[in-house]
């Protein structure tokens, strides 16, 4: 994933955590999230949860390699973006990250 979001001129920062997301003084300059679901101490549902109790509201993609329809509609429900199953097909993560910077306002309408 890095790789593709890099040849479409975006830069890429990976965090080994949610927690250490959190804490990154890039968090406010974030204008997409991809998070797997699965992640030790903390979800990426309630990753995305938490933002938005914070009033930080990151267009916000996830990845899991254990899909399931409840996961998918609560976070849906919540506001992600797209969810989206391992391997994660490249034409559609681009779809995804192109509506996700585009309603963060980061992403040109001619694009």
């Amino acid at each position: 994933m890095r790789r593709l979001i890099r040849s479409l001129g975006y830069s890429v920062d990976d965090f080994t955590s949610a927690t250490d997301f959190l804490a990154s003084p890039r968090l406010a300059d974030t204008a997409c999230l991809i998070s797997d679901i699965n992640m030790p101490v903390m979800s990426g549902l309630e990753l995305f949860r938490h933002l938005v109790a914070q009033g930080c509201t990151i267009p916000t993609i996830f990845v899991t390699g254990l899909p399931n329809d409840s996961d998918e509609a609560h976070a849906l429900n919540d506001g992600v973006l797209c969810y989206l199953a391992k391997p994660v097909d490249e034409e559609r993560l681009t779809r995804c990250l192109f509506e996700a910077l585009r309603s963060a306002g980061s992403l040109n309408e001619s694009q």
